[in-house]
């Protein structure tokens, strides 16, 4: 569905080149300090423009409809929309017959009976991310002092991001990326197993993103080379601090002081410049398909501050569902 969260509900609504995209939060603490001007700093991150990006420009300024009086949230349902104003629908109406490779076009069609909006891929698109990064800032606040960062470590299996970037514009093919994000000072005891522990609810929603194809924690798939000893992360405090974090910061699906850390694997954008031989639905013969319009080249530059919203909302419900189940500690 397009709701996340038990007690810090997100949800996310509009198309690619639908009026407005948008995001309802629900069960936001009232009190909080919020001003629109709040939100660019990782909006801009999330924008497109920069070299290996989309060419679409919008200017993703936030619409404060609900749920902020007078700069404090109020405890009710914030809604908060963005203007789609650069949209260029035609580029898309071939899909219908020749859906793309990698695409939701074939997938969508047989799930909404063939009524989804398939401009800009609609309700599939990246460009619904907006909305998880507008919910992000504002669950960022609530865990205050922990800092959520995330960075690009790595782009078409390249550490030299820049260099990988202008390879796939040259030859005019998209490229992938990994990404890393780390919670500083987290709050400990975070997580409910069985079904909704740390690691659970932080994958769910990272594979809501658009491209994600994978995710791993601490010493991730590394770990099954490794002896129990060496993985075992040694204690060297008594507010549980270790000596070495192959973990990455969860003990049985619970936070327990240390980084937090995880890498999530984005895959190259579906929509690129390379032709492809590709099934023509209406006349059931192979066709050549050759992807038009505005397209990023390498989507994974764009998606480091949507995992760090992703992360920020996974932490703010189970910090509120914690408090609510065990109290203050």
């Amino acid at each position: 569905m397009n709701s996340f969260g038990t007690l810090f509900r997100v949800s996310v609504f509009g198309e690619s080149h639908g009026p407005a995209i948008g995001v309802v939060i629900d069960g936001c603490p009232p009190g909080i300090k919020v001003d629109a001007d709040d939100f660019q700093a990782d909006l801009s991150r999330r924008r497109s423009g920069a070299r290996g990006t989309t060419q679409r420009i919008e200017a993703d300024q936030p619409e404060i409809l609900s749920g902020i009086h007078n700069g404090f949230t109020t405890g009710s349902p914030i809604a908060i929309i963005t203007r789609n104003r650069d949209s260029i629908s035609s580029d898309y109406d071939r899909f219908r017959s020749t859906p793309r490779p990698g695409h939701a076009d074939f997938t969508a069609g047989i799930k909404h009976s063939g009524y989804s909006d398939i401009r800009g891929s609609g309700h599939f698109s990246g460009r619904i991310t907006w909305g998880v990064v507008v919910a992000g800032v504002i669950a960022k606040k609530i865990l205050s002092p922990a800092v959520i960062s995330a960075r690009l470590i790595s782009a078409g299996g390249s550490d030299n991001i820049e260099d990988a970037v202008e390879r796939a514009l040259k030859e005019g093919d998209s490229i992938g990326g990994i990404i890393e994000c780390v919670v500083k000072d987290p709050v400990r005891a975070l997580g409910e197993p069985f079904f909704y522990s740390f690691e659970s609810a932080i994958s769910q929603i990272v594979f809501s993103i658009p491209a994600v194809r994978g995710v791993e924690f601490g010493s991730g798939f590394r770990a099954a080379a490794m002896k129990g000893s060496q993985h075992n992360d040694p204690f060297l405090t008594r507010d549980g601090r270790t000596s070495t974090n192959n973990a990455g910061g969860i003990n049985g699906g619970i936070t327990n002081g240390n980084d937090i850390l995880f890498r999530v694997a984005v895959k190259p954008a579906s929509s690129t410049g390379a032709e492809q031989k590709t099934l023509n639905f209406e006349t059931g013969e192979m066709t050549t398909l050759k992807v038009s319009g505005r397209h990023d080249m390498c989507i994974a530059l764009r998606v480091p501050v949507i995992v760090e919203a992703a992360a920020a909302i996974v932490m703010a419900d189970l910090f509120l569902t914690d408090r609510g189940l065990h109290g203050e500690r």
